[in-house]
Formats: structure tokens, C-alpha cells, sequence
């Protein structure tokens, strides 16, 4: 964007040099009247520029912050997910114990 800026700004100031061949009253305020364009026109595609990059800022922002949100998720998922794990080998351990209880139980009955 920049190049593009330089190129229109230097593209002027050369054919204002080219058109200006002889130096009369007459030209003189359009010089001015160009110079003021010239400062018009820079000072509006500085301020659309500003506003790109500020339109740009805030995407990047939304952008991390969605990517921060993301995370957390995640996060909160793989803690669920290793909580409902702890549960299960919990209650694995537990069924399995009380299943060889029941064995000896079995066993002993058997026995006498």
C-alpha cells in the first residue's frame, strides 16, 4: 500500500514538473491548489490506512481470542475426559474386587 502511495505521490510531483513550463501568475495558484489536494489526498489514504490496519488489529484480536477460547475448551474437555477416567479404573478396581470376593466366598461355601 505504501508503494502504491509513493508511486501516485511521485507521479504527481512529475507531471507537475512536465506541465510546468513556463511560470506565469496563472499557474502559480494551481501549484497551490494542487499542493493542497496533494496534502487532502495524502492526509485521507494515511486516515484509510489507519483504518485498515485498526479493522486489522481488532480481526487479529478476535482472532486470538477465539483461538484462547478454543484452548480453554480443550482444556476443560481433557480434564472431564481424565476425571471420567479416574472414575472408571475406580470402578473397574472396585467391581473387580468385589468379583474375587464373591470368588472366595464361592470357594469357601464350596469348601466345607
Amino acid at each position: 500500500m505504501s508503494k502504491i502511495v509513493a508511486t501516485l505521490i511521485a507521479g504527481l510531483f512529475a507531471t507537475a514538473a512536465f506541465a510546468q513550463t513556463a511560470t506565469t501568475t496563472a499557474t502559480a495558484p494551481a501549484t497551490k491548489a494542487e499542493v493542497k489536494a496533494d496534502k487532502k489526498a495524502a492526509k485521507a489514504e494515511a486516515k484509510e490506512e489507519k483504518a485498515d490496519v485498526k479493522a486489522d488489529a481488532k480481526l487479529e484480536k478476535k482472532a486470538a481470542e477465539a483461538n484462547a477460547d478454543v484452548a480453554v475448551a480443550k482444556a476443560d474437555a481433557d480434564k472431564k475426559k481424565a476425571k471420567a477416567h479416574k472414575k472408571a479404573v475406580k470402578a473397574k478396581t472396585e467391581a473387580s474386587a468385589e468379583k474375587a470376593e464373591a470368588h472366595a466366598d464361592q470357594k469357601a461355601a464350596a469348601a466345607k
